[in-house]
């Protein structure tokens, strides 16, 4: 049966509006983006198809064009859409972070963060750069590896915060594996990063490590 079909208060571009959109499920919040589903499924049963494809949002905004195009009904337009639209709210958290400080927005900060390398399938090491206000001037990936390394060389971190004329930074780096738990190893590049910046008066305030939905803070569990 099509979406259209359905009783007006089960449909949910119109619950969507009635009541806002965390009122709805993954998968009608999927079909609200998709619009209309194929013969013989409706937009919803194609979004509960996406997930169970994929087995999580996250997996499912980290497909490649190759595997979400799999799918039947979905393609390029599709995915060249929803890509659209997480660098749209990626773009957004960024504009809010450039108006207001990192310190007083740690939410904004976790879901950046969370957008820019979250669903990555390799680790990824990112650093946010911030003004005297600890306002966002750039955020960049610096180092990108392997599933579970990726090699951070301290010259390249204090030479890209040099060139920012950043007065303090965040680190990032992301856990595929799906664990956020820092490792020795972690902990102690934190400690070498944080002694190299240090000798140019440059701060770190946190460093962030994203195994989605989760994010651990170094600051927090009073690692810095």
């Amino acid at each position: 049966m099509s979406i259209n079909e359905w009783p007006e208060e089960q449909r949910p571009r119109e619950r969507l509006i009635r009541h806002g959109a965390g009122a709805l499920s993954d998968a009608e919040l999927l079909a609200v983006f998709l619009r209309t589903g194929v013969t013989g499924k409706s937009a919803v049963d194609l979004g509960r198809d996406m997930i169970a494809e994929f087995g999580s949002l996250s997996a499912l905004f980290a497909a490649s064009i190759k595997d979400f195009s799999a799918i039947h009904g979905l393609g390029s337009a599709k995915y060249a859409q929803l890509q659209a639209v997480l660098e749209l709210a990626k773009r957004a958290i960024s504009e809010e972070l450039q108006e207001s400080t990192a310190l007083s927005s740690p939410q904004a900060v976790k879901k950046y963060l969370q957008l820019m390398i979250g669903n990555k399938p390799h680790e990824s090491f990112a650093i946010l750069f911030l003004d005297v206000k600890n306002r966002l001037i750039k955020a960049e990936e610096l180092f990108r590896g392997t599933l579970n390394h990726a090699s951070v060389y301290p010259r390249e971190v204090v030479k890209s915060a040099l060139q920012h004329n950043a007065a303090a930074i965040i680190l990032a780096h992301n856990h595929p594996s799906g664990s956020c738990e820092p490792s020795p190893a972690d902990i102690a590049l934190t400690k070498t990063l944080k002694q190299a910046l240090d000798l140019i008066d440059i701060r770190i305030l946190d460093h962030f490590i994203v195994a989605n939905p989760n994010v651990y803070s170094f600051a927090e569990h009073g690692l810095l």
